[in-house]
């Protein structure tokens, strides 16, 4: 027997060009301070680098000319790597959580159900919101709809919501998407 895993899709790391790599004629240089030292011959680019014990690295390849950069290859790779897990920890991806109520449902259940929805708005998560119609409810789906928009205004006291998807039926569900506003 053999259990499958799935692995996490790993993106491509940018691959820098430095030194000997970098296949323009003429670069603009940058100091590593970050100072302009102009366009000069790839060459005595990375002559000018080596003189200094450092590398030259292609920062920019699409601009015209290249733009380079005389810094420490290892350190400028660390740097990289560490704004990137920096921008990656304050990123949030949004998700979309649900909550299933019935027609019948008690106040008390309603205002738990309720709650539940403020903490995933004030998360910055967007919450779907479906009644489930049985029986004979299916033909008063008016009730659901009402519902749906009570509960909506009851949130939008506190925190204002917006229709991310208005309210509709599927079959015997009657669904609806809310969001920060």
């Amino acid at each position: 027997m053999r259990i499958s895993r799935r692995r996490k899709k790993e993106e491509p790391k940018k691959k820098y060009l430095y030194n000997e790599g970098i296949q323009a004629p003429e670069v603009l240089v940058l100091a590593s301070d970050g100072s302009k030292l102009g366009v000069m011959n790839t060459g005595e680019a990375i002559r000018r680098a080596r003189e200094d014990e450092m590398d030259l690295v292609e920062i920019n390849p699409k601009a015209t000319p290249p733009v380079v950069k005389i810094v420490d290859f290892g350190q400028f790779l660390y740097q990289q790597e560490k704004t990137d897990r920096l921008r990656k920890a304050h990123q949030h991806v949004t998700k979309t959580k649900c909550l299933r109520i019935s027609l019948n449902i008690g106040a008390h259940d309603l205002e738990i159900k309720r709650k539940q929805a403020e903490t995933f708005l004030e998360e910055g998560d967007k919450v779907k919101l479906e009644i489930i119609l049985r029986g004979r409810e299916i033909q008063q789906n008016h009730l659901a709809r009402e519902m749906v928009k009570k509960f909506n205004d009851e949130i939008n006291a506190k925190h204002p919501t917006r229709f991310d998807q208005p309210i509709e039926m599927q079959g015997k569900i009657v669904s609806a998407i809310i969001a920060k506003a």
